[in-house]
């Protein structure tokens, strides 16, 4: 077993995301996961990640606190709660967007790619 805290994450830039702090929990160089990794965002109010359409890996979205909104290539609009999650598969593309007022986070879990 290996713990990762918080406080201890390694703080990532993913392209394209705007007004986030995004950090590393777990991965090949935190834990030597290979099959995935885990990280958390922190979206201020406004923030969010542009339109991504080549992600070649499994994603995985789970809102711990406050609301994010999906939004797929035809600008169709999901919104997550805290606990709810969103699965996207390989090649499908998102934009990510917090429109709300208040802070949020979430979980992102990324397949190997």
């Amino acid at each position: 077993m290996k713990k990762v805290s918080i406080s201890d994450a390694v703080q990532y830039f993913p392209p394209a995301h705007n007004d986030c702090a995004c950090f590393r929990l777990q991965g090949k160089e935190q834990t030597g996961i290979t099959q995935f990794s885990l990280g958390c965002t922190h979206f201020l109010p406004g923030g969010g990640a542009d339109f991504s359409p080549e992600r070649p890996f499994d994603t995985v979205y789970i809102v711990t606190e406050g609301e994010v909104t999906i939004i797929d290539k035809d600008n169709n609009e999901i919104t997550l709660k805290p606990h709810d999650s969103i699965y996207i598969p390989p090649n499908e593309g998102r934009a990510i967007k917090n429109k709300t007022q208040y802070p949020a986070s979430m979980l992102v879990v990324l397949g190997a790619a």
